[in-house]
């Protein structure tokens, strides 16, 4: 389970978008989708454009784990903040994630549990 989160958490992290495109490639599946409160996407393409965007309006900032992961089957949730690195982080959410049988993500249902205003 820590892997798989320090995998997506690195692909979340990463802002070139060339290596960005090979994180999420080697962590989802090509017709993974990622759904929060903002966004509904699928695909390696919209998924890397979607961590651009979050790069572009909160740049410096980088997701770390919240507490540990907790899991069953092929289902994984944990938590993590986004904020500048060392700080206590302004925006925390938590994520579900689906596992597909080649162990890369096919699903993400993510909630945003502290958003500034």
């Amino acid at each position: 389970m820590t892997q798989i989160v320090n995998e997506y958490l690195t692909a979340w992290n990463t802002t070139d978008a060339e290596q960005r495109a090979k994180a999420v490639a080697a962590v989802f599946t090509d017709d993974a989708r990622y759904v929060d409160p903002l966004a509904d996407v699928t695909g390696h393409e919209a998924i890397v454009a979607l961590i651009g965007g979050v790069h572009q309006q909160f740049p410096g900032f980088t997701f770390s784990p919240v507490g540990e992961p907790d899991g069953h089957h092929d289902v994984v949730r944990f938590r993590w903040g986004l904020g500048p690195e060392g700080a206590e982080p302004p925006v925390v959410g938590a994520d579900a994630v689906t596992l597909a049988e080649d162990g890369r993500i096919a699903l993400v249902v993510g909630f945003l549990d502290r958003v500034p205003g």
